[in-house]
């Protein structure tokens, strides 16, 4: 990738609220991060290469209607704030639906124009831990070229005094990502490759569901949130509880289907692959690739977990990524003891935290 400044880029935090409605929400992050939006669209091939020649075509109609209709009746007040997010960036709110159901949209793409890049999974890497020694979650940011220097920090302030923080990729409903909220709940994020079969056709998209995370009042809130979501395309979800020093991994499939494992002693490690819902899946050769990386490496420490994120051992499929397609944008480490959240930029090798934020105050500020 030629240098274009942006790789350098300080993560902005924004705040945003309370507002009078979920539109000026919407309009207000739009307008502050229009020019990084608009810079996003503009560089993301699978975008302009296949979503949007697709939107122009008949057999694109029934799919978009059915996505809009169907997550503007389940939640209203985040289409209301997506469509805000277009109209305060002034760019058309085709293109901010587009990249918001991406997961939604790219699996009925005419197999005879996609790109093979355009349904590679988003990548991210996780490893988790409730010890009585150490209870913390290491998850990397893996995204496409396309996100490098194009995400934000909303912190979220609510009427009903719930706040978040939310990592967004400009254009996108907070948080696609990971995030966490004024009740102590985190939580990070896995794509998982479902096949075609297993996939339901304009049901409730992923940034949705981890939209609505970001106001849930604790993990089991949560997991209900998940469960009753309708969606989709399946997901990982990672939720952790620094109330209950819980975390549960929660995968999800079409059909309300759904499987949780808690967390515990062992370091569970996880990539981009099912690993206990039993879900026809494609073989996605990079995340077994760091999957098996993650066994053989040790994940007895802090300096450990992020050791291993920063791992790069392996050229073709490293558990750092740093293209030329994919790249891991950040590093985000919850510790439920200290209830800290930090976010690393770089190796996580290096374990410089460019962000911390204590999740215990109200304010999230770290005591100086």
């Amino acid at each position: 990738m030629e240098s274009s400044g942006l790789e350098g880029k300080v993560l902005e935090m924004f705040e945003v609220g309370p507002c009078e409605s979920a539109y000026q929400m919407g309009f207000l992050i739009g307008q502050r991060f229009s020019n990084l939006i608009r810079s996003r669209l503009a560089r993301d091939f699978i975008l302009q290469d296949q979503l949007l020649p697709f939107a122009q075509t008949p057999l694109a109609q029934p799919l978009l209607k059915a996505l809009a209709d169907n997550n503007k009746k389940k939640f209203p007040s985040y289409w209301d704030e997506l469509i805000g997010t277009a109209e305060g960036s002034g760019v058309p709110v085709l293109h901010i639906i587009l990249i918001n159901f991406r997961k939604e949209i790219v699996p009925f793409l005419p197999k005879n124009k996609l790109i093979s890049t355009a349904d590679s999974p988003d990548d991210c890497s996780d490893v988790l831990i409730v010890s009585d020694s150490m209870a913390m979650v290491a998850h990397n940011e893996d995204a496409n070229v396309a996100l490098v220097g194009h995400t934000y920090l909303i912190k979220g302030m609510l009427s009903n005094e719930l706040s978040f923080i939310a990592y967004t990729y400009a254009g996108e409903l907070p948080s696609c990502a990971f995030g966490f909220n004024s009740h102590g709940l985190a939580f990070t994020l896995n794509s998982v490759p479902p096949v075609e079969d297993e996939i339901v056709a304009g049901g409730v998209g992923c940034n949705f569901i981890s939209r609505d995370l970001l106001e849930a009042s604790g993990i089991d809130d949560a997991v209900t949130r998940i469960h009753s979501s309708e969606a989709s395309v399946g997901h990982s979800y990672n939720l952790i509880d620094i109330r209950t020093r819980k975390i549960l991994n929660v995968e999800t499939a079409s059909m309300n289907r759904i499987s949780v494992r808690e967390v515990g002693a062992t370091p569970f490690f996880r990539a981009n692959m099912y690993l206990h819902l039993p879900v026809q899946q494609v073989q996605d050769d990079n995340s077994v690739s760091r999957q098996r990386r993650a066994l053989v490496l040790p994940k007895t420490s802090k300096n450990e977990f992020l050791s291993l994120l920063g791992d790069m051992a392996d050229a073709k499929y490293p558990i750092y990524m740093t293209g030329p397609i994919l790249y891991t944008l950040c590093t985000a480490v919850i510790d439920l003891d200290e209830q800290t959240f930090s976010i690393i930029e770089g190796n996580p090798k290096k374990g410089e935290a460019s962000h911390i934020f204590t999740m215990s105050s109200k304010e999230f500020k770290m005591p100086q």
